[in-house]
C-alpha cells in the first residue's frame, strides 16, 4: 500500500513540475519584445582628386529605404545635420517647377562644378540644367513639406525625368537623403546681379553618356558634318564620355531644335544652360 502511494506522489510531482515549466515558458512568450530593424547608412567614400567635371553628371543615388521611425528629422526652415549656412534669396521667385530631385556626393566631392567652384557636398548647393548660374532656389520636399534654400552652382542631373540634384547636406536637411529621390517644388529667385528678372540664357546641347570613347568620337564627327557652323566637342566625365554642341546662335529655341533632331541609341540629348 505504501509503495502505490509513493508512486502516485512521485507521478503527481513530476506532472506538476512539467505543468509549471510550460506555464513559465508560456508567460515568457507572451511578454517578448518586437524586434526593431535599424538602418545603417553606407560608409562614406574617400574624396576624389580635384579636377574639372566638364559639367557632365549622371547621378543615381542610393535608394536604401527606412521606416519613418528611424529617420532623422531636420528643421524645415533652417539648419542641417552639417550646420551649413543657407543662401538668402532676393525679391520674389521668378520661376516655379515641380519634379523629381535627387542628391549627389562622392565621386563628385572636391571636383569643380560648372560655375568653376569646387563642389562641397556639405554646402547648401544644387545642380540644375536650365536655371541661371548663381540662382538661389527654395526646394520643398512635398512628402513632408520641409524646405531648404540652395544656390545653383552646377549642371545636371542628366538622368531621366529628374530636374534637380541637391548637395548631400541639402538632401539631409529635407529628409531626402535616405529616400534617394523625392518629388519637390522648386521656387527659383534671380541672381543678385539680375534682381527681379532672369537673365538671357546661352544654351547648348549635350548628348551622352557613352561608356566607349570611340562611340562619342564617332558621334562628334557626324555632328561636325551636320552642324558646320557649330562648335562640337567630346569630353570625359565621371559617368562616361559626352558630346556637346555649342551652336552659333545660343538661344534656347535653337538648342531645342537641335536636340529634337538628334536620335542616338542609348544616349539622350539635353539642352543645358551655359551661364
Amino acid at each position: 500500500m505504501k509503495r502505490i502511494v509513493h508512486r502516485r506522489s512521485r507521478r503527481t510531482t513530476a506532472l506538476g513540475q512539467a505543468f509549471g515549466c510550460a506555464l513559465l515558458f508560456g508567460l515568457a512568450g507572451c511578454h517578448h519584445k518586437d524586434k526593431t530593424a535599424y538602418y545603417r547608412p553606407p560608409p562614406p567614400l574617400p574624396p576624389m582628386p580635384m579636377h574639372s567635371s566638364s559639367n557632365a553628371r549622371a547621378v543615381q543615388p542610393s535608394t536604401h529605404s527606412a521606416s519613418a521611425s528611424n529617420r532623422t528629422t531636420a528643421n524645415s526652415s533652417a539648419g542641417t545635420t552639417s550646420g551649413a549656412l543657407q543662401p538668402m534669396p532676393h525679391g520674389k521667385p521668378v520661376a516655379t517647377e515641380v519634379g523629381l530631385a535627387s542628391w549627389y556626393g562622392p565621386p563628385y566631392a572636391n571636383r569643380k562644378g560648372a560655375d568653376g567652384t569646387v563642389y562641397d557636398q556639405n554646402a547648401m548647393t544644387a545642380a540644375h540644367r536650365t536655371l541661371p548660374m548663381g540662382s538661389v532656389v527654395r526646394v520643398t520636399n512635398l512628402a513632408n513639406n520641409q524646405s531648404v534654400f540652395v544656390r545653383i552652382t552646377d549642371r545636371g542631373p542628366f538622368v531621366g525625368s529628374r530636374v534637380l540634384d541637391l548637395s548631400l547636406a541639402a538632401a539631409k536637411s529635407i529628409d531626402l537623403y535616405r529616400a534617394g529621390v523625392a518629388k519637390v517644388r522648386i521656387e527659383a529667385y534671380a541672381p543678385p546681379e539680375h534682381p527681379g528678372v532672369a537673365p538671357a540664357g546661352k544654351w547648348c546641347v549635350q548628348i551622352g553618356a557613352f561608356l566607349d570613347e570611340s562611340d562619342a568620337i564617332r558621334l562628334k564627327n557626324e555632328l561636325l558634318r551636320r552642324y558646320s557652323t557649330a562648335k562640337v566637342i567630346e569630353f570625359a566625365g565621371p559617368t562616361g564620355h559626352w558630346v556637346r554642341i555649342n551652336p552659333a546662335k545660343t538661344d534656347e529655341a535653337t538648342a531645342n531644335q537641335i536636340a529634337r533632331s538628334i536620335h542616338v541609341a542609348d544616349a539622350e540629348p539635353y539642352i543645358v544652360r551655359l551661364n
